[in-house]
């Protein structure tokens, strides 16, 4: 449609005032002016064409308003023109938006985009700052497969490093010899203990040490605690993951890379871009115009770092996958390793794919006690858990109102999403702000308003019988809700393919909010049921297609919605 009416204004631009390769843009006009698309192409041509924008807006509106699918043309300021389609039309552009509700094929012989996020650390329960990565990184995923983007979702356990080494020693001293530690909870008792063993005794460190070398060395006892260690922190893991619809493509440890360091180390020395430093420790040096400091690869024990296992990983990527690009979702803390880790990549002359940090902002509480806690950190589980109790007081205060056959479960489906939605809709380049009261709306941008507007459609179509047929092509006419509540579906595919461009979930968390706004105006002002039978018909239509959009939205958010509410 959109190409029909660009196809005439580039004719009378060419034919009239010889210009060509004039870009149309059509916007949403302000929402006073009760016009379907807007185009500031006037006002940009004005100046070549060498006359003023409202003669050649009114000179547009000659060919436009004869179109059979214009219901009206019109000037507006200082030369936009405001174009008013036929009823019909407009409800023939929203096959686009169903078409957008189903997930394009993905072609796996594709270069993939591969997505690192999550990187829990083994042994240890997750904390409350590593819900950014977990939940970004997993929308960010679901909207590139949707949109039939072959993208890997790869994971990055903490499994390797002089950690481990502590919890051996820790595990000799204190723990359970034979077997080790059982739950993540006794793993985190021992590594605590070891730590304020250590203050009184430093020396503890230096066995810690020892022992991850022995482990890198192949010790067959180690060997074996490690992996307890590690199988019992990914049964805890698995569990949680389910609870917050996260699920990796791929998961390879930093203990994956042991094997694949060794040649990446080599090949630094032989190009001279790792250098040795104090003790024969390898680093990299950059150039001072980077104001990046020097980047330690090997230690001077031989043992090696975090830095040295992501360059292996990198090596590794290219090597296996060939992917078009390589993002990173990890908060802003790790902005200098990344920058490093770049740099690094340059230097040793590797064929590097589009490469990003997609960063995102530290979390912090709106409630200050959370955010001290005595200084411990918060874990996940407690924040779903404080959210979920939360919930279900809000569905029992509210009994009257909300109606449901599993009160439990939707106390569960509501304070999982309230925490997911409440991160996903702020921009995830700013300092996230957790803040239970807005989170647990049913008035604001939350899970819940989203949850609540769905189970409210849903309900509609149930008195109706169910949700109607095909989605009428044509219509006498349309009130103002009707036209709004079509706008605002029209725009889903455009908003999935910002997120998707720019890896930024909150355009389709706003959006959503947006579309509730509007279903809900449209649901209070106009007769659904009680409608006759042909406007009937594309009021439950329009009702149908909101509550897939929203499913549809809340999915890719690793939110679910109810029937009932």
């Amino acid at each position: 449609m959109l190409e029909r009416l660009t196809t005439q204004v580039h004719s009378l631009l060419k034919e009239r005032y010889k210009l060509t390769n004039v870009a149309v843009e059509w916007r949403n006009p302000p929402q006073q002016e009760q016009a379907d698309f807007a185009t500031p192409v006037a006002l940009q041509a004005a100046k070549a064409a060498g006359v003023p924008p409202k003669e050649i807006a009114q000179a547009l509106l000659s060919v436009l308003q004869g179109l059979p699918d214009v219901e009206r043309a019109e000037v507006a300021g200082v030369g936009y023109v405001n174009v008013t389609l036929q009823p019909s039309a407009l409800l023939k552009l929203l096959l686009g938006t169903q078409e957008a509700l189903t997930a394009r094929p993905i072609n796996e012989k594709d270069p993939p985009v591969i997505v690192d996020y999550c990187g829990p650390n083994i042994a240890k329960p997750l904390g409350a700052h590593h819900l950014g990565s977990h939940i970004i990184g997993q929308v960010i995923i679901n909207i590139y497969k949707h949109r039939g983007v072959r993208t890997i979702g790869w994971t990055y356990p903490g499994d390797w490093g002089t950690q481990f080494g502590k919890l051996a020693v820790a595990n000799r001293l204190w723990g359970k010899k034979k077997s080790g530690a059982s739950t993540v909870e006794e793993l985190l008792a021992l590594y605590v203990r070891f730590h304020k063993e250590a203050e009184k005794k430093p020396a503890l460190e230096d066995e810690a040490r020892e022992a991850f070398a022995k482990l890198e060395a192949g010790d067959k006892e180690l060997r074996a605690f490690w992996k307890h260690v590690v199988d019992t922190s990914y049964a805890a893991l698995d569990a949680l993951y389910a609870r917050l619809h996260v699920h990796p493509d791929v998961v390879t440890g930093e203990s994956f890379y042991e094997d694949k360091m060794a040649p990446v180390l080599e090949e630094g020395v032989r190009k001279g871009v790792f250098t040795e430093g104090e003790k024969g420790a390898l680093i990299v040096q950059f150039a001072e115009d980077t104001g990046l400091p020097p980047l330690l690869v090997r230690k001077s024990d031989g043992s090696t770092l975090y830095a040295t296992r992501d360059l292996a990983m990198i090596r590794y990527r290219i090597d296996t996958y060939h992917p078009s690009a390589l993002y990173y979702v990890v908060d802003v803390a790790q902005s200098l390793h990344f920058k490093q880790l770049l740099a690094t990549c340059r230097l040793l002359g590797w064929d590097m794919p589009e490469f990003e940090h997609t960063v995102f902002g530290r979390m912090r509480f709106a409630d200050a006690s959370m955010s001290t806690r005595k200084g411990t950190s918060i874990r996940m589980e407690q924040l779903f858990d404080e959210a979920v109790r939360r919930a279900a007081a809000i569905i029992a205060e509210r009994k009257d109102t909300i109606l449901t056959d599993d009160p439990a479960g939707l106390a569960e489906m509501m304070g999982t999403g309230a925490i997911a939605y409440g991160i996903l809709s702020q921009n995830r380049k700013m300092d996230i702000i957790f803040d239970w009261d807005r989170m647990l709306s049913f008035e604001g941008n939350s899970a819940p308003y989203l949850q609540y507007t769905h189970a409210r459609a849903r309900s509609v179509l149930r008195k109706a019988g169910g949700a109607p047929g095909a989605l009428p092509t044509s219509s006498a006419g349309m009130t103002p809700h009707e036209r709004a509540l079509v706008h605002a579906l029209l725009a889903f595919p455009g908003v999935l393919e910002e997120a998707c461009v720019h890896r930024m979930p909150h355009t389709l968390t706003n959006h959503l909010y947006t579309l509730c706004q509007v279903f809900n105006a449209f649901y209070n002002a106009e007769p659904i049921l009680k409608a006759e039978e042909s406007i009937r018909s594309l009021r439950l239509s329009l009702t149908a297609l909101t509550a897939r959009v929203l499913q549809t939205g809340a999915g890719l958010l690793t939110l679910r919605v109810p029937e009932r509410m």
